[in-house]
């Protein structure tokens, strides 16, 4: 056989690599439609893949929408200010933190009356259930503790303190807790069993972590902070394992399992960061959303994205305004 020239080999190399980086190539996403939701602010989007239905936690209750048939109640349960609403029991209820009353209703998801009301810490924000205990951890931002509550018996079943705004959390399936402590550039690794935090991770570089996801594949935690940063940290340790530049105002980071991919919605720039997570995370894509798409949730079924939005402009003091008749859902599809 002839030896190959160092060129042809580079070349073949490199043409090697194209074809990796194709094969392992992200879909391309693109906003393939927007459904319209009344006017109001809103937070956190959840997802229930058992019925097929997109909650938004809105200012005065929770929009849900039939993703297919494109159905809208725009108060399927009315309350204060809502931040979350955790689909339960299969999609059968839905566990929705209130600031406004500083509780969590438990509501039927189908009627949308409530179950009970349970009370939590101080300005309750988002909430998870932890899987291995069957327990919903509810994350107070202004008292910064974590509420304990048993979905099934409706009783709360004690507190942890942690200290700082309090934003998104995770858990690992094997007692253990990450949080996002915004006002402190911190993620915060508690042990469930004990009710102790373990450690606090410094997130440097970080200014306003929010959203929160943890890659269990590879142990890893990305932490969308508000300054155009994204952390990717790893959780045993709190090792510091790089940045990813990101865009401004985001406020979730969406993991799909199935595709081995992280979404971080900026709402702040309307980008939407597509990060692969097979092996070190690296962002793949950036999709143009709009200004305010900052949330969202994923149907792990077709692996579209659901981002509540509304169109802002500036007012005197350049506090943004929603334009009336604006907000909608956008919804990013893959190709």
């Amino acid at each position: 056989m002839t030896k190959p020239s160092l060129r042809a080999l580079s070349l073949g190399l490199l043409a090697a690599a194209g074809l990796a980086a194709v094969a392992h190539a992200a879909p391309a996403y693109k906003v393939t439609d927007r459904i319209a939701i009344p006017d109001g602010g809103y937070d956190y989007a959840s997802f229930d893949p058992v019925h097929r239905r997109l909650y938004v936690s809105r200012a005065g209750g929770v929009t849900a929408i039939d993703v297919d048939s494109k159905t809208v109640t725009g108060r399927l349960f009315e309350a204060g200010r809502t931040h979350e609403s955790l689909p339960l029991d299969g999609g059968a209820a839905l566990l929705v933190t209130d600031s406004t009353s500083n509780s969590a209703h438990l509501v039927d998801a189908a009627s949308g009356k409530s179950i009970a009301e349970i009370p939590t810490g101080k300005k309750p924000d988002a909430a998870i259930l932890d899987a291995a205990s069957g327990q919903v951890l509810v994350m107070n931002g202004a008292s910064g503790d974590v509420t304990l509550i048993d979905p099934k018996t409706h009783a709360v079943l004690g507190s942890i303190a942690i200290g700082g705004g309090l934003e998104f959390a995770q858990t690992d399936g094997a007692g253990k807790v990450f949080v996002n402590i915004e006002d402190q550039n911190q993620i915060a690794a508690v042990d469930l069993a004990s009710r102790k935090v373990l450690a606090r991770y410094p997130l440097k570089g970080c200014d306003g972590p929010t959203g929160l996801a943890y890659i269990p594949e590879t142990g890893v935690l990305i932490s969308a902070c508000d300054n155009g940063v994204a952390k990717v940290i790893r959780a045993a340790d709190g090792a510091d394992l790089g940045d990813l530049a990101i865009g401004k105002g985001p406020d979730a980071v969406i993991y799909d399992a199935a595709r081995k991919l992280a979404f971080i919605p900026c709402g702040r720039d309307g980008v939407l960061e597509v990060i692969s997570v097979e092996g070190k995370p690296a962002i793949v894509a950036k999709v143009a959303t709009q200004t305010g798409a900052r949330t969202g949730a994923l149907d792990p079924k077709t692996g579209v994205l659901y981002l509540p939005a509304a169109k802002y402009s500036l007012v005197a003091g350049g506090k943004p305004v929603a334009a009336p008749g604006s907000f909608v859902v956008l919804v990013v599809s893959p190709n």
